[in-house]
């Protein structure tokens, strides 16, 4: 009993420190039930609310716009299938502008585009502001300084001016020529040796359509051509044969097989029936070769 007596028995101290922990539980308790710790409400300003959801929304805007692959100008006349694929064409669609320009003509306006490609009116307006024509398509020289007449006579050999001595000057008195044109004419001269063998050499400088051609062609002609020497089509090597225009190895490779086929070439149109070769640019490799 009297052990049990010893474990309530304090000095003055303790009992201090016990009134004094009793009156602090009392008085947390007593802050517990009577002071109101709710969260104090939040007034929000509807209005500043909106405005600052307005600009976040114009942000992601601007960053999914920015992210998005940019389109540069291009001309529509040199689209590739690929080109045309991340534009949103058909593969229909791809294949009649390859089949277009493989006549050998070309796209100068947003309805030719249209017209040939077939293109929706939605694609056109998306694609069509890229659109990157030559300045001779897009800035043409006016008429009233247009030389050419379709009613005036064609001229005579005689009268025709030498293309082999024209300058840039003289060629863009022709409608269609300018002076980019004019000057790629005489660089390309230049680059064959400072001659045309034939007129129908003017189909490999770039830019000339078949119009623009025959219009030049009733202005000038070729004159006083120096001879070439020319290849014998049925015992030339694939060393000589790649040196024409035109003609690759891999050309002038099936040529020599065709021709062992055929146990020799008896006319140029069997040229015609040589695996991968430039049909259209037969005129212009026949200047090179003789059956002799």
């Amino acid at each position: 009993m009297n052990h049990l007596k010893s474990h309530f028995t304090f000095t003055k101290q303790q009992r201090s420190g016990i009134f004094v922990l009793l009156l602090l539980i009392l008085v947390l308790q007593s802050v517990y039930f009577f002071v109101d710790f709710s969260p104090e409400e939040i007034q929000i300003n509807q209005n500043n609310l909106a405005m600052f959801q307005a600009e976040v929304d114009s942000l992601k805007r601007l960053k999914i716009q920015d992210n998005k692959p940019k389109i540069y100008p291009f001309n529509p006349n040199f689209i590739t299938d690929y080109k045309g694929y991340t534009l949103g064409m058909s593969s229909e669609e791809i294949d009649r502008l390859l089949a277009f320009r493989e006549q050998n003509k070309w796209i100068n306006s947003v309805k030719d585009f249209q017209s040939v490609t077939q293109v929706s009116d939605s694609l056109l307006t998306q694609i069509a502001p890229h659109f990157k024509f030559p300045d001779w398509v897009t800035n043409p020289k006016p008429k009233a300084n247009y030389s050419y007449s379709k009613t005036s006579k064609p001229k005579t050999y005689d009268q025709k001016l030498n293309l082999n001595t024209a300058t840039a000057e003289q060629l863009k008195r022709v409608n269609g020529i300018g002076e980019k044109l004019s000057e790629r004419i005489v660089t390309y001269r230049t680059k064959l040796g400072g001659q045309f063998i034939a007129d129908v050499q003017l189909q490999d400088v770039y830019g000339l359509s078949s119009e623009v051609i025959e219009r030049t062609l009733n202005e000038f002609t070729v004159k006083n051509a120096k001879p070439i020497i020319k290849l014998k089509l049925n015992t030339a090597t694939i060393e000589e044969l790649v040196t024409i225009q035109h003609v690759d190895y891999e050309i002038a490779h099936n040529i020599i097989e065709e021709r062992t086929l055929r146990d020799g070439f008896k006319s140029f149109d069997e040229l015609t029936k040589v695996k991968d070769f430039p049909v259209k640019k037969i005129e212009i490799i026949k200047l090179y070769l003789t059956l002799d």
